[in-house]
Formats: C-alpha cells, structure tokens, sequence
C-alpha cells in the first residue's frame, strides 16, 4: 500500500541516499523541508497532508528532537518517525528512541530504510483490507485468437453490474490487439500501463483519472495502443495495481488476450477464477489442452479454472463429460453461435440485446459466475447500449 511521507533533511549526504532508497518503493513524497520551521504551520501541514512516515535528520535541528516528537504526537495526526544520523553514536540512538523515534537508521541506509517502510506499507495494507471487503478478480482468456474472450468479458461486465449494482472494472490486458476500448466505446488516453508505471504513486484519485466512464458503476481501463510498449512487462507491478483495484471495486474483469504468457502466469495469484475460452474446432480443442496444461503446470488450482465453449453448434458431437476427460476440466458453460445478432449489435454501436439467444446466454453466464438472479430486463433494445 502506498504510503505518505515527509522529509525533514538538511545533510545532503543523507538526502541522497534517502532519495536513492525511495526511488522504487511505494511511497508519495508529499511534504520535503530542510528545517522545521515554525511549529504551528507545520503541525497544520502534518494535519492537512495526513503523512504515514515523517523521516527527520538529527544532524541540524535548531531545538531538542525531543521536543519536536513531543509536538507531533500530541497533534491529530501522529505519523510514524524514522530518525536518521550520520553515525550509530549510542547516546543519539538511546535518546531518538527514548523521543518516541519509531525507527533510528544511520548510513548505509538501503536496506534498513527499505525494511521499515516496506513494513510499515504491509501493516497499512493489512489493515486497509480488512476494513474493506476485497474485491473479486475475474480473468478471460482465449485459448488462441478469435475465440471470443473479449467479447464475453465485455458482455459479462455488463450483465454483472446490472443484475448486482455494485462497482465493476473492466480491464484490458490484451497488449496485442486490445479491443475492449471499441466495444465499450471508451474515451480515455491513458491505459492500463500508465498505472503500471506509476504504480509507486498509485492512489484512487490518480486511478480515476486513467478510467472511462462507461456508465455507472462500470469503469472501462483500456489495453495501451498495438506496439507501443517498449520496456520489460513486469508482473509483480501488474499483481500491485490488481492488489490496488480489490480495493476500489467489487468485480474486476480482465481481458487477457489469447493463450498464456510470462505476464499471464504472473499475475496468476491475483486472479480467482480464470474462464478458458475455446471452440469446438480441432486445433481450439488442442490448444486449450496445452493451455490447461500449462496453468497446472504453474500450481494454479484447477477448481478455479472453468472452460466456456463458444459458437457451439446445436449438435456437437462432444459430450460434456468426452470435453472433460479431453481437456482436464469440466465445461463450465457452453453459448450458442449467434454472430448474426452480435453483427448487428456491432454495427448499431450496441452491445447484444438480451432478447436474443446469445444475449440470454451471456446474462446466463453473468448469473452462474455471481450467484445473482437475473433481473427482469426493461423492453426497451437499448438496454445494454454501450453509448
């Protein structure tokens, strides 16, 4: 969880390693003095900017650092303070912590700095989360291209928001084509990869102004534009913004493109239920065979892995039960093909509306993922209108 900081420095030895420290750490630098100054503008600055960490160097104070702690902790806001030195004179470190100095670092800084907020963040974050009830995290992902995940996803996001008005995200994660921006309609310049790359200064305001408004309570984040991503994906920064979003929305959908890739499998801890979707042509079927494989293969639970068949014929020749054994898992759903009507849908600038048998299928599909009843739909075709 990204954490608040002020910095009180004036050794320049000392302000740079601090900086150096911080570089890649969840942390918002929000208030950076060489001194105090005078106490009743800084205890209203302390208020106003509500810091989690003060960090204050006892080199160059111009009053007794017991005085300082004494004034900030008899304030409303009570920050954690780290208390740093040149040296690890013992008489500077007993009277910092006898202050009411929370942590005493001297150089080198790296490791101990790092420790303590990364602590510190840990606690925030355990706390935040059982005050909030975690979202959930759906992943749709095509076992190879034009199976239709993307489409699924977008519907699905829908027909969850309706039928459980709570807050939905529908995020984009398929750097390859990302189409949830044309289905949706979304008008936003920013992706999913500028919170990726801000991730150390992630909060919700900063989040909210990466989103689309699709309509209420469901947000659309887009996939960045095809081949704009120069730089290495890291996982780890996509499982911290995923972390970030349980705690802004109930429902968080990702479109994770087609097949599986280092940047999928890495953010498999942060997905709860996955959705493998297939077709029921010869070379889908062995795909998603090897995909299974694969996210077994990586220890992920196959409870939470559910296969949806889409565009099945009215008669197949696969049973339900010859799928299972075929893949590994059950059939989780099957949706008929209907790309009449979704062509139509498209070309309207509609999503499908749910009188067709695709679109009862997709609300279907939307019910058994949250347990929720469908609602009884308003008449009108435009229901599900993504303008």
């Amino acid at each position: 969880m990204q954490l608040k900081v002020g910095l009180i420095i004036a050794n320049h030895a000392l302000w740079d390693e601090v900086q150096e420290c911080i570089r890649e750490l969840p942390v918002q630098v929000l208030l950076q003095q060489t001194e105090l100054g005078d106490p009743g503008v800084f205890l209203d600055q302390l208020e106003n900017l509500r810091l989690d960490v003060l960090i204050i160097d006892l080199t160059r104070l111009s009053e007794p650092f017991e005085q300082i702690v004494r004034r900030i902790k008899a304030g409303a806001v009570t920050p954690m303070i780290i208390a740093l030195n040149e040296t690890a004179d013992p008489e500077v470190i007993l009277g910092a912590i006898r202050a009411g100095a929370n942590e005493f670092l001297y150089p080198p800084l790296q490791g101990g700095l790092r420790k303590a907020l990364e602590r510190l963040s840990g606690e925030r974050a355990q706390k935040h989360a059982s005050s909030h009830q975690r979202g959930k995290t759906l992943g749709f992902l095509s076992v190879k291209g034009g199976c239709g995940a993307t489409t699924i996803a977008c519907h699905v996001g829908v027909e969850i928001q309706r039928t459980t008005s709570q807050d939905v995200l529908l995020a984009d994660l398929d750097f390859d084509s990302g189409m949830v921006g044309f289905l949706m309609k979304a008008r936003t310049p920013y992706s999913f990869m500028d919170a990726v790359r801000n991730v150390q200064r992630l909060d919700l305001s900063y989040w909210k102004a990466l989103v689309s408004n699709g309509q209420a309570h469901l947000e659309v984040i887009l996939a960045p534009p095809v081949a704009s991503i120069h730089e290495t994906l890291v996982p780890d920064q996509f499982r911290r913004v995923l972390t970030f979003l349980r705690t802004a929305y109930d429902w968080i959908l990702l479109d994770l493109g087609r097949s599986v890739n280092a940047l999928s499998l890495g953010m498999l801890e942060e997905i709860d239920d996955l959705y493998l979707v297939a077709t029921s042509d010869i070379p889908s079927l062995h795909q998603c065979k090897q995909v299974v494989q694969a996210l077994l293969d990586t220890g992920y639970n196959r409870q939470r892995l559910h296969l949806v068949m889409n565009r099945m014929p009215k008669r197949s020749d696969l049973a339900p039960g010859e799928l299972q054994r075929l893949l590994g898992v059950p059939m989780f759903e099957a949706l008929p093909n209907d790309y009449p009507a979704l062509y139509e849908a498209y070309a309207e600038g509609n999503l499908l509306p749910g009188s067709s048998d695709l679109g009862k299928s997709m609300n279907g599909l939307a019910s058994k993922i949250t347990g929720v009843q469908a609602k009884e739909k308003p008449k009108s075709k435009s229901s599900l209108s993504i303008f």
